[in-house]
């Protein structure tokens, strides 16, 4: 398997007041302007170890990392891979995504993805270059619950403008470890790729903006249900904003700290996307969807539960 490849370049005197990605385009053979930006806007270049800017400008003598990923397929074949349709019509899909699923292809991933099984069902779903056909927004693998798919340019225009604009409603249920000292607040901190670990996301100065809303809808022994909306959507956003508070989220397997923690029976972190609301884009009346928690999650929940009123011994 093809693996990512990190760059190491050297900005010279000569590229001061150059931008960032126009010297990155200009470095990497075979990588155009467009591409570097893309890299840049994932956190995937750093200048003297941070996150950085597209349009930066360099002073010379930057040492500059540039992680460039593995291609992923020209083709995304269909596969008759079972779906939970909570909606559809001819211009949007609403789905119910299981823990476990990828929902496009990517390094390690080339198939069985919602992408592919969204163009087994929806032959016609040739939307967004193909390789992820009507994906408006994703939902982490080993997260559950509702996503909403384009079927064609015009409903994907109007739903991506709507997630520019933060009008699309996205309400997840979390358990996390810890109580908060108010019963609703708000996590405000930029988030970029993690300088050391490329596989993880951080709150870093010179990430990109990101603003996590939460309600505390129980107290649960040493533990947290919480009510999560989000404004922003960065990757593992929840996760690294509660890791940030120093919340980590039940079960997740990479934000959830060292040290052995109590899974109450979770093979995957307890966050489950449920409750999705957005304008349709055929004739602007707004649509909401809920879904409720899956088996594992509420099992989770029940043992977490009996474990709190247990007497202490």
């Amino acid at each position: 398997m093809i693996e990512e490849e990190t760059i190491t370049l050297y900005s010279a005197p000569d590229d001061a007041g150059d931008r960032l990605d126009r010297f990155v385009a200009r470095a990497v053979t075979g990588l155009s302007r467009s591409y570097a930006q893309q890299l840049i806007a994932e956190g995937r270049v750093t200048v003297n170890g941070r996150i950085a800017r597209a349009s930066q400008l360099l002073r010379g003598g930057e040492r500059i990392l540039v992680t460039v990923p593995p291609p992923q397929p020209a083709t995304l074949e269909p596969e008759a891979i079972p779906l939970k349709i909570v909606y559809e019509d001819g211009d949007i899909v609403v789905v119910d995504k299981p823990a476990g699923m990828v929902v496009h292809p990517a390094p390690g991933h080339v198939g069985g993805t919602l992408a592919n099984a969204l163009l087994a069902r929806y032959p016609e779903m040739q939307v967004n270059g193909g390789i992820r056909p009507g994906i408006v927004h994703r939902l982490d693998q080993d997260t559950s619950g509702l996503l909403v798919v384009a079927r064609n340019d015009r409903a994907m225009q109007a739903l991506t403008e709507q997630q520019r604009a933060r009008t699309m409603l996205k309400l997840y249920l979390a358990v996390v470890e810890g109580h908060f000292k108010e019963p609703e607040g708000t996590i405000d901190a930029p988030i970029g790729r993690h300088p050391a670990d490329r596989l993880r996301m951080t709150v870093t100065p010179g990430g990109r903006p990101a603003r996590t809303h939460y309600r505390v809808l129980e107290e649960i022994g040493n533990y947290s249900l919480l009510e999560v909306r989000l404004e922003t959507g960065r990757t593992h956003q929840i996760r690294v904003h509660m890791l940030h508070r120093n919340k980590p989220v039940l079960g997740d397997p990479i934000y959830g700290g060292r040290r052995p923690r109590p899974t109450f029976g979770l093979t995957r972190q307890f966050l489950h996307a449920h409750r999705l609301g957005f304008s349709h884009p055929a004739d602007g009346t707004w649509r909401e969807f809920v879904s409720p928690l899956p088996p594992d999650l509420e099992a989770a929940l029940e043992r977490l539960r009996a474990a709190a009123r247990a007497p202490k011994a």
